[in-house]
């Protein structure tokens, strides 16, 4: 049974550091794809538009996404509320990702449309150089 879980594809959420975080309550909740090409990022971010999300790549691997909307509305002094359903305080919101090593980071294309964020990207096909090395044993050192 227990190797059955250790081998479980979901594993490195339970025992390894998150590959993603989340704070301040957000309410961009995201969807993460993988095509042949690209890694695919979808995030919902209604009420927000592009100035107010910044996305960058943090420490060569770590995508950051952030918004911040400041929704303060001005009224004439006569004016007086009555209901305030909408929201007028100011609304947050963070993401952290571990991106995979096999990415362009200097390729990463993002839009925001009808309140959906979508990050591209591109996968790196070219083949790496293989992280195994030999050490020569010898009989003394």
């Amino acid at each position: 049974m227990a190797d059955g879980f250790f081998g479980h594809p979901f594993r490195r959420l339970f025992f390894s550091p998150p590959i993603f975080r989340d704070w301040s309550g957000s309410t961009a909740q995201m969807d993460w794809l993988e095509s042949p090409t690209a890694h695919i990022f979808k995030l919902n971010v209604p009420g927000f538009n592009k100035e107010e999300i910044k996305v960058q790549v943090e420490d060569g691997n770590i995508l950051h996404i952030r918004g911040e909307s400041g929704k303060e509305e001005s009224n004439p002094k006569d004016m007086v509320w009555h209901v305030a359903e909408r929201g007028i305080e100011k609304r947050e919101f963070s993401r952290e990702i571990e991106l995979p090593e096999n990415v362009k980071v200097d390729q990463i294309k993002a839009q925001v449309e009808n309140g959906v964020l979508t990050i591209v990207v591109p996968k790196d096909t070219t083949p790496k150089a293989s992280k195994v090395r030999n050490i020569n044993i010898t009989s003394k050192l």
